[in-house]
């Protein structure tokens, strides 16, 4: 067909879509004949790089001896990078490394889509439409939601921020993005604009995915003018309700849209080989960044946490040493999703087995009730407000049964003290064990005592408790964290049978390094060291390391400790040695080991006592931890919230938000006040919030002296407490500057 033999065609890589030539051509130009071969009937001497000839064209001119033009249409292949046991089939029918253990955290679908395919994994019954997903159906949809990514320009390595709230689409997107190798930044949708703002550009995001429409209108104005953003991705309601003359010349699309695109290409390119061909194929690194959070920014701007896959990872494999949870069991989400507490635990969980269910604070109670949960994991406010609701029903019933369930909580809180006491798990900080004698007298001291009591507390149980439990809803553990949960408390619902574990952990390390085991239940700590993960506890100023019982800062090792800070290797360096040591920031010690006593089985269990920066200076030189104080006066119902101040001066004082409703009914039964007086004067609620901290402050090594009572409440729309509820002292101590400094005149 053509008379002439050609040698290697030489071609360089190219760089992007490109058009290459080659010819040996006579001096004179010529009508020609043009040939198009394709590829598979034309064979060249040397590989072509990583780029796609789609065809080669050859001329001939007509009445010379031989000119042959070759023109040849290359194109880079794109990178498409995937989970190494999500998409195995697609890494290995490719040329990529597959595997057949978790790489990244979206290999933990496959696993449980081939264990619990049928069963429900996730049911969100307050979104439109409400939504039930088996563990088959949220495999797929993850997997059409990360190939509707891809369809609309999503990259490995670029970075997208996922701002929305709990819900089962969150998760989808959440999985979707980390499962094209890209990186999310997650947020809710209570953050203040110019926070998330800061957010978008600091990480350098291309692109924003959305909770609804509402949501983007209030971002959009700032976030419009003030940011590039490469499209829009709206998980919930219509894109019509966006404000158009904000988003000219951005493309929009719906959840939906994203997840019908990616279906769609995923059968194109099972149906044709040539589609594959357009990609080289890559596996996700267990080192490479899964997910950017950027810290709660109790203090200045968030700084934004690096965690790989790994850490992530981590978590998964070793969290079930704090909870035995199995498949069926029921969970309720109310945490914010993004929170990395919620956020690997429910990681975790579904690699369980488990039915998600989730809710709100608004809608908290009566799911509690109408779907009996196994397990919640909250920080300590819900179980705070829990406990408060409980007292309340208590105080408001007549004075028999109010004499009643007094009576028995007293009964079953010496029983459970007792409890403690018998099986070895009171926590104390002497390194000083007791005698065999003494540990035994003890010992049989306790049995007796607490054999006495206990048809009382089963009379209790049977009578009073189950109620109580059934009206709260737990049916197994309410797991804490994001803060120390008050002793009293904890105290309590051990007493009636609720079994609260505590846990503890930073941002910075994905998050958990510490929790209780069921079986070492420690009141007043935060648990055994998970698998991995080293502890020690040095001096604030030297550095050494302090021995057992000793107070000082909690440094932490191993796998789930972050990568660093993002853009901020100074920030990093002083949160990490080059020992790989991370300063936690915390006060805490570590609990002795005793092989006899009351305290034999609580030796090596971590004690958290608040941050070392929020460590008040009096100016007599002394040092005062405000945790312990404010936990102690938490206790009376009188008070909603509390900022224990004093920095620099003589004494302690404190900003108070009194609970209105329970002073009220206070002085009305102390008869303060009338019976139909319907508020209490400023000097009134002054005046008892001194009593209640004389009465439950009283223990503390330091007391209170003036105290700034305040109306409003903090709150996250104030920009008082952060997006977890906790309360941004730094903000507090600048709103009320003022009047702190008059109340110390």
């Amino acid at each position: 067909m053509l008379g002439a033999s050609m040698n290697a065609i030489q071609t360089s890589s190219p760089s992007s879509l490109t058009e290459k030539r080659m010819a040996i051509m006579p001096s004179s130009s010529r009508p020609f004949h043009q040939f198009r071969f394709p590829l598979n009937k034309l064979q060249c001497s040397r590989t072509l790089g990583t780029m796609h000839l789609s065809a080669l064209n050859f001329r001939i001119s007509r009445g010379s001896k031989l000119r042959v033009f070759c023109e040849s249409k290359t194109q880079e292949l794109q990178i498409r990078r995937c989970s190494p046991l999500l998409e195995r089939s697609s890494l290995s029918s490719n040329g990529a490394l597959a595997s057949d253990e978790w790489k990244a955290v979206p290999d933990i679908w496959r696993s449980s889509a081939e264990k619990y395919g049928d069963r429900v994994a996730l049911v969100d019954p307050y979104h439109d439409p409400p939504s039930t997903l088996t563990y088959k159906q949220l495999e797929q949809e993850i997997l059409d939601f990360a190939e509707g990514l891809r369809v609309i320009g999503v990259k490995p390595e670029e970075k997208y921020v996922l701002f929305a709230d709990n819900s089962c689409r969150w998760l989808v997107a959440d999985q979707g993005i980390m499962a094209t190798g890209a990186i999310d930044i997650v947020r809710g949708s209570r953050s203040a604009v110019e926070e998330l703002l800061h957010i978008y550009n600091h990480s350098e995001s291309v692109g924003l995915v959305v909770d609804n429409p509402e949501f983007f209108n209030r971002l959009a104005g700032k976030f419009c003018s003030n940011a590039t953003m490469r499209f829009i991705v709206l998980l919930w309601g219509e894109k019509s309700r966006l404000s158009s003359n904000e988003t000219l010349g951005i493309p929009v699309f719906s959840y939906k849209e994203i997840v019908n695109f990616g279906r769609e290409n995923r059968a194109a390119l099972i149906d044709s080989l040539d589609a594959r061909k357009g990609y080289k194929y890559e596996a996700i690194s267990s080192d490479d960044i899964a997910t950017l959070v950027y810290t709660s920014g109790t203090t200045g701007n968030p700084k934004g946490v690096m965690l790989s896959h790994k850490n992530l990872l981590h978590q998964i494999e070793n969290l079930g040493v704090l909870g035995p949870a199995k498949a069926g069991d029921r969970f309720l989400s109310m945490l914010p999703t993004w929170h990395m507490y919620e956020r690997s635990c429910e990681y975790f969980l579904f690699t369980r087995g488990i039915e998600q269910v989730y809710t709100t604070v608004r809608t908290l109670k009566d799911d509690l009730r109408n779907y009996k949960p196994d397990y919640m994991i909250s920080v300590p406010l819900v179980y705070e407000t829990l406990y408060s609701g409980i007292q309340k029903q208590i105080s408001t019933s007549s004075s028999a049964i109010k004499l009643m369930v007094l009576s028995f909580i007293r009964i079953s809180l010496a029983y459970t003290e007792l409890k403690r006491i018998y099986k070895g798990l009171c926590l104390t900080r002497n390194p000083k064990e007791p005698s065999y004698v003494v540990a035994m007298l003890d010992y049989l001291w306790a049995r007796v005592i607490a054999a006495v009591l206990w048809p009382l507390h089963a009379l209790a149980t049977k009578f009073v408790y189950e109620k109580v439990r059934s009206a709260i809803g737990i049916q197994k553990t309410a797991k804490s964290g994001g803060g120390s949960l008050p002793t009293h408390i904890e105290k309590f619902y051990e007493a009636i049978g609720l079994e609260v574990e505590n846990g503890y952990g930073l941002t910075e390390t994905a998050p958990c390094i510490a929790g209780r085991r069921p079986s070492y239940n420690v009141l007043g700590s935060v648990g055994h060291p998970i698998p991995l993960t080293e502890f020690k506890i040095v001096d604030p100023e030297t550095d050494e390391i302090l021995p057992p019982g000793s107070k000082g800062v909690i440094k932490v090792r191993g796998p789930p400790v972050m990568k660093g800070y993002y853009k901020n290797p100074v920030a990093t360096r002083q949160a990490i040695d080059e020992d790989g040591w991370l300063n936690t920031g915390d006060l805490g010690w570590i609990a002795p080991h005793h092989s006899v006593g009351r305290s034999r089985r609580c030796g090596g269990v971590v004690v958290f006592e608040g941050r070392a920066k929020d460590t008040i200076v009096l100016s007599s030189g002394e040092n005062v931890e405000p945790l312990e104080i404010e936990e102690a006066a938490m206790r009376s119902a009188l008070i909603q919230q509390i900022v224990v101040i004093g920095q620099d001066q003589r004494r302690l004082g404190a900003i108070i938000v009194p609970n209105k409703d329970e002073a009220l009914l206070a002085a009305k039964n102390a008869s303060i006040v009338d019976s139909d007086a319907v508020d209490l004067s400023k000097d009134k609620i002054t005046s008892m919030l001194y009593d209640e901290l004389r009465d439950w402050t009283s223990d503390c090594s330091f007391q209170i002296g003036p105290i700034l009572v305040v109306d409003e409440p903090f709150t996250i729309e104030s920009g008082l407490l952060t997006p977890t509820m906790k309360i941004r002292r730094d903000r507090v101590l600048a709103q009320y500057k003022e009047e702190i400094a008059n109340l110390y005149k």
